[in-house]
């Protein structure tokens, strides 16, 4: 398995770099694109309001890629309506409820829940109501935020987080039923688990082959190196397992136990 991330600048991990989602749906980098999987409906995971409202970027690109957007809880129905209103296809927002699987692209994903906020913002809901939600300071409850789980055909599990706190799920479904042996954590601390804390469910839950660190919300990097004294830095001295660094357009890649075997972050 091949993973590309794709952030603000090349050869580093920015403040920004987690989730994804461009300001340019037609992005050079974009190639073929099978799915879009949303872990929750804030901003810098959907598209940021001031550029992509009401659409979303999310579904900007899905319609450009002709792409599935997958979704776990109340999330559905929300981009269905914009694919509608677009001259999308609705139905490729595609539904995975907890406990359930969808093959995608060749790839089986279940879903998990991650403890997370999920309100919509009233500008990508737009229109009156969109105006009354604003001025009363309140989003739209889209239910429960999401986990994914990628399972390859060589038999390689990946873990996506997400941004989530501490789950029992993590434990007994992650590791215990679908054994991930690539974790993709979040650990910007404050609006999701801290370094400390995602390293504490590395070591004790999850035991994976591979890490790969995720929204550090912060510049994590300077010429391809950690930046001392970052949430980045904390994390990955404290994790026993091997973390591997986003650096943007650095294609790492994996085999099917999960072991980095090409592009593999330097140690510590």
């Amino acid at each position: 398995m091949k993973i590309t991330p794709l952030g603000g600048q090349d050869g580093e991990f920015c403040r920004l770099d987690r989730a994804m989602i461009f300001e340019d749906p037609d992005d050079p980098r974009f190639g073929k694109i099978d799915a879009i999987l949303v872990s929750h409906m804030h901003g810098d995971y959907i598209g940021d309001r001031h550029t992509s409202a009401p659409n979303t970027n999310t579904v900007n690109i899905a319609l450009a890629k002709n792409a599935k957007i997958v979704v776990g809880s109340k999330m559905r129905a929300f981009f269905r309506e914009k694919l509608r209103t677009l001259g999308g296809n609705p139905k490729n927002s595609v539904l995975v409820r907890f406990g359930a699987t969808k093959m995608v692209g060749g790839v089986e994903i279940p879903t998990v829940p991650a403890l997370h906020s999920n309100g919509v913002n009233p500008a990508f809901i737009g229109g009156e109501m969109g105006k009354a939600m604003k001025a009363a300071g309140i989003a739209g409850y889209a239910g429960q935020a999401t986990g994914y789980i990628l399972q390859f055909t060589n038999g390689l599990v990946v873990y996506l987080s997400g941004d989530t706190s501490m789950t029992a799920e993590q434990d007994a479904v992650v590791r215990g039923y679908y054994h991930a042996e690539v974790v993709v954590m979040n650990i910007g601390d404050t609006f999701t688990t801290g370094p400390k804390e995602a390293a504490f469910v590395i070591n004790t839950m999850f035991r994976p082959k591979s890490v790969i660190v995720s929204h550090a919300n912060e510049p994590a990097t300077k010429g391809g190196k950690i930046i001392a004294g970052t949430r980045t830095a904390t994390f990955k001295k404290a994790v026993r397992a091997p973390v591997h660094l986003p650096l943007s357009g650095k294609t790492m890649e994996f085999d099917g136990s999960g072991k980095c075997v090409a592009v593999c972050t330097p140690p510590l």
